[in-house]
């Protein structure tokens, strides 16, 4: 029976989103265990940094000031629905399309991903600083990139298949 259930577009999912997990928590892993918090090791000067912080917050530190129990709850909760719910998505997601089911895939990789962090340490391990002068971009890692990247390809299905019929 279990065979039966991972079939397809299921293998897809678990290669994909474990790809996106397993790329996380290495990357974290070894900014854990290579870099002092809020240390950062100049890459590309002017554009790039890697630089060890934690989000307590959600994106763009939302959230960040309330209380650990509040966020803790919150997020885990938030984070497990959207990976469920983006699950029925990609469970709806006709075989035809395989690029948006490739972004959902992402999109459940990176929230599971930041989701373990948060269960662990109650926040978010960041390390990648882009930025231009003084004018920085909020850190984020890899799980954040696999959902911006996910959320794009979703919206680009949105929008250019209505655009179609």
């Amino acid at each position: 029976m279990i065979k039966n259930v991972i079939k397809g577009k299921y293998i897809k999912l678990l290669y994909i989103a474990g790809l996106v997990i397993i790329a996380d928590q290495i990357t974290k892993t070894l900014i854990l265990n290579g870099m002092p918090l809020y240390h950062s090791i100049n890459i590309i000067p002017g554009f790039f940094n890697l630089t060890h912080i934690h989000n307590p917050g959600g994106a763009f530190g939302f959230f960040a000031n309330q209380s650990p129990l509040f966020r803790q709850i919150l997020f885990v909760f938030v984070s497990s629905l959207a990976v469920f719910l983006i699950f029925i998505f990609y469970n709806n997601t006709p075989r035809s399309q395989p690029f948006l089911a490739t972004g959902l895939a992402m999109v459940i990789g990176g929230a599971i991903g930041n989701l373990v962090d948060r269960i662990r340490f109650g926040k978010v391990v960041d390390f990648l600083d882009f930025y231009i002068a003084n004018t920085h971009w909020p850190a984020f890692n890899v799980a954040d990139s696999a959902i911006s990247i996910g959320s794009a390809i979703f919206i680009f299905h949105l929008i250019f298949d209505k655009v179609q019929k």
